[in-house]
């Protein structure tokens, strides 16, 4: 069996990126309260 998580950057940037979470309402709420929180990583 192969693992399940065949990572790719492209993928992963345009799912999670900060790109999507600034497109959608709940995804601004995110980066809001990661930006509270003092994350050094907003997003991917």
């Amino acid at each position: 069996m192969s693992q399940t998580y065949q990572p790719k950057k492209r993928k992963r940037a345009r799912a999670h990126g900060f790109l999507k979470r600034t497109s959608t309402a709940g995804g601004k709420k995110t980066i809001l309260r990661r930006r509270r929180k003092g994350r050094a990583k907003l997003s991917v």
